[in-house]
């Protein structure tokens, strides 16, 4: 896990990357982390997202995850999260390269906020997740 890359600060937005493809969370990291007031986090599969998100600490204000992952994947990172009280009304933006048809409506249905499929425009997945934030999504 590599979730010391921005330091939280007060007043801070944090965001959660889950990605397991270390590439794809680079430059997740190099388009999110850019964005005012924002710090990231990175966990590699939806495990260490869930240990992160139940941790404690600065509530997660967003969580931009891969589908396809070892140990558990997004689908099921996603139900978790939605049955979480606390974490339910969190927004989530997916981006991943599952090809499936009905992925879109899948992921729909577990109220994602949003859904990229890879290859990935970074300038894209920051403006969502900028509205997201803004409460303008």
């Amino acid at each position: 896990m590599r979730d010391n890359i921005h330091m939280p600060v007060e007043g801070a937005h944090p965001v959660l990357i889950v990605e397991d493809s270390e590439n794809a969370a680079a430059m997740l990291e190099i388009a999110l982390g850019d964005i005012p007031g924002v710090t990231v986090r990175l966990a590699t599969n939806a495990v260490e997202a869930l240990r992160i998100l139940n941790a404690g600490g600065p509530a997660v204000e967003a969580i931009v995850t891969d589908l396809n992952m070892p140990r558990m994947d997004g689908f099921e990172l996603i139900r978790r999260i939605r049955e979480d009280v606390k974490l339910c009304a969190t927004p989530i933006i997916v981006v991943s390269a599952d090809t499936d048809p009905a992925t879109p409506c899948r992921i729909a249905q577990l109220g994602v906020s949003a859904f990229f499929p890879k290859p990935f425009s970074p300038a894209q997945v920051r403006r969502k997740l900028e509205q997201l934030l803004d409460g303008a999504a």
